[in-house]
Parts: C-alpha cells; structure tokens; sequence
C-alpha cells in the first residue's frame, strides 16, 4: 500500500471541509493559508465569488512589527489584522475554513486572535 504525502492528504481534507462549507455574504468565509515562511487569511464571498478582505505576514503594516513571521506570534498578528480589516468592511460573522490543517499552533493562534478582535465564527 502506497503512502500519501502529507500535500495530498491535506488536500483531500480541505476538499472534504469545503464540501460542508461556503461563504455567503452575510457570513463570508475566512480561509487559512499556511507555508514554512509565511502566514495568509483571506475573507471570501463564495456565492460572488469575490475576496472581500485579506491579511498576511507579507503585508508591511503586519511584517514590520514582527521578529520572526513563521511563529505563533505572527499568525496572532494576522488575525487581529484580518479581524480589523473585517470590521472596518462590516463583516462581522465569518465561516471558518481551516484548509485541512490541523486546529492546532498557527492556525489556532490566528483564529483565536481574530476571535478576541471581534470576529464571530
């Protein structure tokens, strides 16, 4: 029996979440991007298709304040930035879509702080 590499077999997981799961425009979906170097958060309406809000360790206003962008530390920054840029666009119910990572370390930190900043999912 063949092994699944670890790209595949998250693959297949978010495959199955997103089957559960869509954004609409009254609770859009907040999706997580995850990579050795960098953390992204994205708000997107499914239903027009269109990203609404979006947050990374690459933008400046997050990265310059950061002593390393691969950390927990990090990740908490992008939530409270994706939390305030949501508010700022009036969304305030978001769906959360993981991406078939696991809810533990940087994802958890990020949903945890844009939680505390005010988003409700």
């Amino acid at each position: 029996m063949a092994r699944v590499s670890k790209a595949l077999a998250r693959s297949t997981r978010h495959r199955r979440i997103r089957r559960k799961l869509a954004g609409t425009a009254e609770s859009p979906r907040l999706l997580v991007r995850r990579t050795l170097h960098h953390i992204y958060a994205t708000i997107v309406d499914d239903s027009k298709g269109h990203t609404l809000v979006a947050a990374s360790t690459l933008d400046r206003s997050v990265s310059e304040s950061l002593s390393s962008k691969t950390n927990t530390d990090a990740a908490k920054a992008v939530g409270a930035a994706i939390a305030a840029k949501a508010k700022a666009a009036g969304i305030n119910d978001v769906v959360f879509d993981r991406g078939g990572y696991k809810y533990h370390g940087r994802v958890a930190a990020l949903a945890d702080a844009a939680r505390e900043a005010g988003l409700n999912f």
